[in-house]
C-alpha cells in the first residue's frame, strides 16, 4: 500500500496509507484533509478537473498527467511551468509527498497546510 505525506510547513507532516490506483483527492477527503483554498472550497467542480483549486506539488510515482489536468493547468493563474497537479486527475501509484500552495487556485509560491475538509467536497 503507498504511503502518502502531506508535507506542513510548520514541520508536522501527516501520513497513511492507500490502495494502489486511488484518486488523490478522494484520499485526501477520506483522511478530513481538503485541497482547496479559503473560498475556493465553495467553487470547487467536485473532481471534474475544470475549476483548478486542488492543485498541489507531488513528489512521487503517480499517474501521468491526463487532458483535463493539462489543459486547466494551461489557463491562467495556473503555470504550466511549476510543478503542479490537479489532485482529482491524479492516481497514487506509489509512495508521494503532498505539499499544497497559497493562492485561490493553490498557484502560489508559498507552501501551506492542507485544511481540515469542510462540509463541501
Amino acid at each position: 500500500m503507498p504511503c502518502v505525506t502531506v508535507h506542513n510547513p510548520d514541520g508536522v507532516d501527516t501520513r497513511f496509507t492507500c490502495s494502489e490506483g486511488d484518486n488523490l483527492r478522494a484520499v485526501l477527503l477520506r483522511q478530513g484533509l481538503a485541497v482547496h483554498n479559503g473560498g475556493a472550497a465553495v467553487i470547487n467542480c467536485r473532481g471534474l478537473g475544470t475549476c483548478g483549486t486542488c492543485a498541489v506539488q507531488i513528489q512521487g510515482e503517480v499517474t501521468p498527467p491526463n487532458w483535463r489536468d493539462t489543459a486547466r493547468r494551461s489557463l491562467p493563474p495556473h503555470d504550466p511551468k511549476r510543478d503542479r497537479r490537479l489532485a482529482c486527475q491524479t492516481n497514487v501509484l506509489g509512495d508521494i509527498t503532498v505539499t499544497k500552495f497559497d493562492g485561490f487556485w493553490g498557484q502560489g509560491t508559498r507552501p501551506i497546510a492542507i485544511a481540515q475538509q469542510t462540509t463541501v467536497e
